[in-house]
């Protein structure tokens, strides 16, 4: 990141939701709100003025839903990192909004530290599911989980040790600078392991492949 502080735009129609949002993040002295959104549009022009390193994305609003607005943002300013918020009654959504690159999945009842690691962990170049939110994703995705996780191994299979040990650190949460300091390598030799990795589980993003590391047994459940 250019700056010191997280630069974030948060957007949800509950006005509630925003106040408390915004409180929680207030508390964190490198983290600021560079602007409030009540719906995807407003969500899309706020991402467009005010260029954050992250942007705080409900699923549902109004005029442009969550999933639409992460669309535009990614296709309009790709270098921002988009962070889904989302309760256990729109499971539905989350296939679909991994695959349109989300990076991040967080309860909005969740705990307000998950909320801040997860805006750091983005923000660092890393993917972040709220432990709650993973397990959903998992189960989301299985049409049966043994099938899953079989071929999720499969998957796993054609990568090197060293990938394996990288992927294992990816789905672990780590930012490339943290697997370059637990591999004592530098972090572009981290970037082009994780590119390669993404190329050979045929995933868009280190979300899809966390959720492979989660499936093979990589990472704990």
């Amino acid at each position: 990141m250019g700056s010191t502080l997280i630069r974030v735009v948060l957007a949800d129609d509950e006005a509630m939701i925003r106040a408390g949002v915004v409180a929680i993040l207030g508390s964190d002295d490198e983290i600021e709100v560079v602007g409030e959104a009540g719906d995807g549009r407003e969500a899309v022009e706020q991402v467009r003025l005010t260029r954050p390193d992250i942007v705080l994305l409900d699923i549902r609003m109004p005029k442009l839903d969550g999933l639409g607005a992460a669309t535009e943002i990614r296709r309009l300013h790709p270098e921002t990192g988009v962070i889904m918020l989302t309760t256990f009654g729109e499971d539905v959504y989350i296939e679909r909004a991994l695959g349109l690159g989300a990076s991040g999945f967080l309860l909005k009842s969740g705990d307000p530290r998950e909320l801040l690691a997860g805006i750091r962990a983005v923000a660092d170049g890393a993917a972040f599911l709220s432990p709650k939110v993973a397990h959903r994703v998992i189960a989301q995705l299985s049409g049966g989980r043994s099938t899953r996780r079989a071929a999720a191994r499969d998957q796993v299979e054609s990568l090197t040790d060293r990938e394996r040990e990288v992927l294992t650190l990816l789905g672990s949460g780590l930012s490339n600078a943290d697997i370059a300091a637990r591999l004592f390598v530098v972090e572009g030799t981290v970037k082009a392991y994780v590119s390669t990795i993404l190329g050979r589980l045929g995933v868009k993003n280190r979300v899809q492949a966390a959720i492979i590391a989660y499936e093979a047994g990589l990472v704990g459940d």
